[in-house]
């Protein structure tokens, strides 16, 4: 491989960005396509592909074959609640290493959460330290105001590939008007996903923690790239 290639790869890798070399077979010139390069790429609908399932392989009908670099996908979860304490160990068997953030000192105690990384912050303290990206599932839970909004806030500058909050669509109406007066644009209150979780008709912690998991697997399997 070039120098060149290399580092760049290896830059990207380090700032948790996606690239994927493209090599001929044959011999040709190899080139590193990343998200500001994709667009227009002779190979863009393969490439979008691959990042999607995050496997390198040839292009069928090519001899174009790709190795792909997609940064391990992180999760946040605001809130020690009962339904996060069912999310945890489901998540880990997704290949998620989770996040809890939550200042109530009553909830975020490592009796409930053994072996798990506990903040027992408010946002704004706990959140920069976490460098949270486009490839993070946000999911706020702690169904009060002066949590979620700040953290969800956080989630939108951040472009998070997974953005979902707890609470009816009542409680999420009034959230919009909140963040509205805030000063937040509409179409990253569009990216929220309220009621959070798939629509399976969930009902107990376990339940609704399902839920969550395959709407975050949908929206990385179909969206991330």
């Amino acid at each position: 491989m070039r120098l060149d290639l290399l580092s760049a790869l290896n830059a990207a890798r380090a700032g948790r960005r996606a690239a994927v070399l493209v090599t001929d077979l044959d011999g040709g010139e190899a080139r590193l396509v990343t998200a500001e390069t994709l667009a227009g790429d002779p190979l863009e609908g393969a490439i979008r592909a691959a990042l999607r399932t995050g496997r390198s392989g040839v292009v069928e009908g090519t001899r174009a074959f790709l190795t792909v670099q997609v940064p391990p996908a992180q999760m946040v979860i605001i809130g020690a609640v009962h339904i996060s304490q069912a999310l945890v160990p489901m998540a880990r068997m997704l290949g998620y290493d989770p996040v809890i953030v939550d200042p109530r000192t009553a909830f975020a105690t490592p009796e409930r959460f053994p072996g798990v990384t506990l903040l027992a912050q408010w946002p704004d303290e706990a959140l920069p330290g976490l460098h949270v990206d486009r490839y993070t599932a946000f999911i706020a839970l702690t169904h009060d105001p002066k949590i979620d909004d700040p953290a969800l806030t956080h989630a939108f500058e951040k472009d998070c590939f997974y953005i979902g909050a707890l609470g009816s669509r009542k409680t999420h109406a009034r959230r919009v008007e909140r963040l509205t007066a805030a000063g937040v644009a509409p179409e990253a209150l569009a990216r929220i996903k309220a009621p959070v979780g798939l629509a399976i008709g969930a009902i107990t912690p376990a339940e609704i923690a399902v839920s969550i998991l395959a709407e975050v697997t949908q929206a990385w399997r179909q969206g991330i790239a």
